[in-house]
């Protein structure tokens, strides 16, 4: 059986190879952590991080970490769900994986009863603000290590 359009794999010792793998364009590195930091932070927030290898086909082409009802203020007082990371490599962009990402943290939230979708960004010309406001995120008026906060209303009908 051949599974069509991208899917989420959960990264194991027979993909960490390729999810390490996965490159965002140059001008784009100073804006998400590569994917190995990624996977150190997963590892010592293990039960709040979720990471997902994006494969195509047998193709990898991107990488996400949500977050899972973080401590957002790290003071017990607001717990998040989010994402955290999106690293589409730089040959895949444009082709609608990064919609699908985020697609696919708001299903998994809202199978969660989640009702917000939170996410960070490095701001400016050069960020991915235009993505996320097309997607229908709205600035929070918070910011969180220099990043502009932004949050998604999940509709709990779909």
């Amino acid at each position: 059986m051949t599974t069509t359009g991208p899917r989420l794999e959960e990264i194991t010792p027979a993909n960490l190879d390729a999810a390490l793998g996965i490159r965002v364009r140059p001008d784009q590195e100073h804006a998400v952590a590569p994917v190995v930091k990624s996977l150190a932070e997963a590892y010592v927030h293990h039960g709040v991080a979720w990471p997902r290898l994006i494969v195509d086909g047998d193709r990898p082409v991107g990488f996400l970490m949500a977050c899972l009802d973080i401590d957002w203020f790290e003071d017990g007082s607001v717990r998040r769900s989010g994402l955290w990371r999106l690293n589409i490599a730089a040959e895949e962009q444009g082709k609608g994986y990064g919609r699908f990402a985020v697609e696919a943290v708001a299903a998994e939230l809202r199978r969660r009863g989640s009702m917000e979708l939170y996410v960070t960004w490095h701001p400016g010309p050069d960020g991915p603000e235009r993505f996320y406001l097309g997607l229908g995120f709205r600035p929070n008026g918070e910011t969180s290590g220099g990043q502009t906060v932004g949050v998604l209303e999940l509709d709990r009908r779909r």
